[in-house]
């Protein structure tokens, strides 16, 4: 009898042992989880060729990346229209998973030495293409950059993917019917309406263009390279229908040109 007991006791002391260790372990693993939750991990320095932002569910809200590794067009999670790789930056992305804009940009010279660069800086409209803009464009010094709005109607998304495929057409009659095909009025509007441009176009006129539902120019405020300033008035066929301050000849000779 006395053996038994004795032996009772040593389990008892193996079982409280087992128990203070497991406890030990279990009290460190969610100090761990804690201390994880309160403090995030910190780096100096990171190199990465994409990161994606993501919800807790899962669902993109960004992403940055090089050009390889961009995402294409996506709508409610899925992507449709042109693969990605062709645009290093910064996608946003809505609480449906569908693209909201982003900034992208872009620079480089040819073995000649002429270049082209650029950047943008869009939101789009929801389910549809970017109706605000911050652009720059470069040309080899022929460059514009400025504010932009724009009207859209709302199409269907293979709109995004039939732009993209007409782009990378060969320039000729095929490619320029297909053009007017895609920016005929769809439910009454034009697929694509400069609406504002405030900025500074390539002939190096400073500018606030206002433009009517058509996107045609009505009024024009210009500074020009010579530090000229002029505020025009257009009617709907783009001829100037009065002007400040008052055109002279010379004037009226130079807009009929243009």
């Amino acid at each position: 009898m006395p053996e038994k007991v004795e032996q009772l006791q040593r389990e008892v002391r193996l079982l409280r042992a087992y128990v203070f260790a497991s406890t030990a372990v279990l009290g460190a693993i969610a100090l761990m989880a804690f201390r994880k939750s309160v403090a995030p991990t910190r780096f100096d320095e990171i190199d990465v060729e994409r990161i994606n932002i993501r919800e807790a569910d899962g669902k993109l809200r960004m992403v940055l990346s090089n050009r390889a590794r961009s995402s294409g067009p996506v709508m409610r999670g899925k992507p449709f229209g042109y693969p990605g790789g062709n645009r290093p930056g910064i996608i946003f992305f809505n609480d449906e998973e569908t693209e909201g804009g982003g900034l992208v940009f872009e620079g480089k010279a040819d073995s000649t030495g002429r270049y082209a660069a650029g950047a943008q800086l869009s939101f789009d409209q929801y389910d549809q293409d970017q109706v605000v803009t911050l652009a720059y464009e470069d040309e080899n010094g022929k460059r514009s950059m400025g504010f932009n709005v724009t009207d859209r109607p709302v199409l269907p998304p293979s709109h995004v993917a039939t732009m993209d495929s007409i782009s990378r057409l060969p320039d000729g009659p095929g490619k320029f019917a297909a053009l007017r095909r895609v920016f005929s009025p769809g439910n009454g509007m034009p697929s694509f309406t400069p609406r504002v441009f405030v900025g500074r176009d390539t002939s190096r006129k400073a500018m606030l263009r206002l433009s009517d539902p058509s996107g045609r120019p009505r009024l024009r405020m210009t500074v020009d390279s010579l530090g000229i300033a002029r505020i025009e008035f257009l009617d709907a066929g783009g001829r100037v229908t009065q002007q400040i301050p008052a055109a002279t000849t010379k004037d009226t000779n130079q807009t009929a040109r243009r």
